[in-house]
């Protein structure tokens, strides 16, 4: 579990990672930072984010934020020189095992083609009612709600 004093560390991963998006996502929604400090401020106050450590230093994050009956996975990012290793494995079965609701649910990009694979790979699948399920559970702008999916799983 992440701590307050790891805020420059996830602050470090999320605007390092989400370069990704650069180019791929409609481009009203990019920008440098990615995630402004004092935007990571306020979501380390509404979710506990876990990390993944290699010799005491973080390298990939995943927020895990319960809401109502179902729980989200938030802001899974990992450094890019350490993607494709299975850190995001590791961080998702971990969250997955800390699930107390009946769904878990994670929102992303829809051109984010290899968020939406990973996701898919472990389980996820596309839900249909994106539009409700965005505007129940996440609190984001109309545009992004326009331009990204869900994808759930049903556990316990």
């Amino acid at each position: 579990e992440c701590q307050p004093n790891d805020i420059n560390r996830i602050y470090l991963i999320i605007n390092e990672a989400a370069k990704a998006y650069e180019g791929v996502i409609p481009a009203d929604c990019y920008h440098q930072p990615y995630m402004p400090r004092d935007e990571l401020e306020q979501e380390m106050k509404r979710m506990t984010f876990f990390g993944w450590e290699l010799n005491g230093e973080l390298i990939g994050i995943m927020g895990f934020e319960p809401v109502n009956d179902v729980t989200l996975i938030r802001h899974a990012y990992v450094l890019p020189q350490w993607q494709r290793q299975g850190i995001g494995c590791k961080l998702l079965n971990h969250l997955r095992g800390l699930v107390t609701t009946s769904r878990l649910l994670v929102g992303t990009w829809a051109d984010a083609q290899w968020a939406i694979a990973f996701y898919q790979k472990h389980g996820f699948s596309l839900l249909p009612n994106k539009d409700e399920l965005l505007k129940t559970y996440w609190n984001i702008p109309h545009r992004q709600i326009e331009t990204s999916v869900v994808l759930g799983m049903e556990v316990g």
